[in-house]
């Protein structure tokens, strides 16, 4: 398996994470805690300030820039019917830029000269785990809206996308349905498909399914051609594909350059939403299985109301995806969060939070406190010629997420 060299960004990573650990305690203990809210955060006016951190630029930006958008949508809707606990909401956009040290050097810049009351933001499990030494030690909060290969839970961070019980299983467990048992991985060389393929390869060995070929490129990597001809030569009955950003473009485009086709060899893809088909191009997906917890097509009326919204400020044109639904839904939650504990102070939000649910355009979506994930629905669907994600199958109601996949008895060890 190819390895990739950290080089300069792990030494910048770890001087951002050794300043977070000498400063944290001071923004802690701030005297100014007690009048302002939040540790660093000023709510003494009409307005309370929040972080919005994606990748607005470099290889992500085709899936992060949506998420944006979507938080900002739920930011104007609050605002409009009054803000939270009577201050309108105030987003501070900063741009990770693809790059996991900048996601550090950012959070903290909107915890100390923002002062923000909290941040949505983050795709990537490199981008969360760089932030999360800084959210700690500030004791500030992070709302991370992304699927992720689970085996982590942050006492600053709520988790508002998939974790791997109601995501990745249930993708493993409609391909054994279809009688795939020969699986093929192929992934962007980071943390989630990493250990999302660890996860993949225990769930095989427990079920019957042999792993025929395991690849990783890194990020943004274009070439797929040698990487496509291994998996050619496996001849696995699916690929479970764990690629992200616009090296989904280049695999797909170039797998349907070889003639084969979704009939043949599924693709079963967990970072590939609406927004990605757009940017692939429908005619390269079409027929081809995801695995997600919400698609524009969901049946609905709150549903109906988000993409009727979100068309209306960003264009009829556009699409709603999996991840833009989690990062809206995470300023919703953020907001019953708050008005319950009727403080901004992360740790009055933190035991609120327990039972704290909300009618999503997903359907009901609720916090666990013990994780601070949420019960999501979990759904597969196929890509359609139009480019939209038609359901094929979904659970039979919210799933309880068990990031740490401690009911299932294959999973011990991870």
């Amino acid at each position: 398996m190819r390895k990739i060299s950290l080089g300069r960004r792990t030494a910048r990573l770890a001087a951002v994470s050794l300043a977070v650990l000498l400063a944290g305690t001071g923004c802690a203990s701030d005297k100014s805690t007690a009048k302002t809210g939040s540790a660093g955060a000023d709510t003494s006016g009409d307005t309370v300030k929040v972080g919005v951190l994606h990748s607005l630029s470099g290889t992500m930006a085709i899936s992060e820039v949506t998420v944006k958008n979507s938080v900002l949508l739920a930011i104007d809707e609050i605002n409009a019917k009054g803000g939270v606990l009577g201050k309108k909401i105030q987003p501070v956009v900063e741009d990770g830029a693809s790059d996991w040290p900048t996601f550090a050097e950012k959070a903290q810049k909107l915890i100390s000269n923002d002062k923000v009351a909290v941040t949505f933001g983050g795709w990537t499990s490199a981008s969360r785990k760089a932030m999360l030494p800084v959210f700690e030690k500030n004791k500030q909060l992070l709302f991370y809206p992304v699927q992720y290969e689970g085996l982590e839970s942050s006492p600053y961070i709520f988790y508002t996308g998939a974790t791997t019980n109601q995501q990745i299983v249930p993708g493993l467990d409609y391909l054994k349905a279809q009688g795939k048992k020969k699986i093929f991985l192929v992934g962007s060389d980071y943390v989630f498909p990493r250990t999302a393929n660890k996860i993949i390869k225990k769930y095989a060995e427990a079920n019957g399914m042999q792993i025929v070929g395991e690849e990783y490129t890194p990020l943004g990597h274009t070439e797929y051609s040698t990487v496509i001809n291994k998996v050619a030569d496996a001849k696995p009955d699916a690929v479970f594909n764990t690629l992200n950003g616009d090296s989904n473009v280049a695999f797909f485009k170039q797998l349907r350059g070889t003639g084969i086709k979704a009939a043949d060899m599924p693709v079963l893809s967990v970072s590939i939403a609406e927004e990605e088909v757009r940017g692939i191009g429908a005619d390269y997906l079409a027929g081809q299985p995801v695995a997600w917890n919400y698609y524009q097509t969901t049946e609905g009326p709150r549903n109906t109301e988000f993409v009727a919204a979100y068309k209306a400020k960003y264009g009829a044109d556009k699409v709603t995806s999996d991840p833009m639904e989690a990062g809206y839904n995470s300023v919703y939650l953020w907001k019953a969060a708050v008005e319950k504990a009727n403080s901004f102070k992360p740790d009055d939000v933190k035991k609120a939070c327990d039972g704290v649910s909300i009618d999503a355009p997903e359907g009901k979506v609720t916090i666990d406190g013990a994780t601070q994930h949420v019960y999501k629905t979990a759904r597969i669907g196929v890509v359609q010629p139009d480019g939209l994600i038609k359901e094929v199958w979904a659970s039979p109601g919210p799933i309880k997420p068990d990031p740490y996949l401690k009911e299932y008895p294959w999973a011990q060890g991870l």
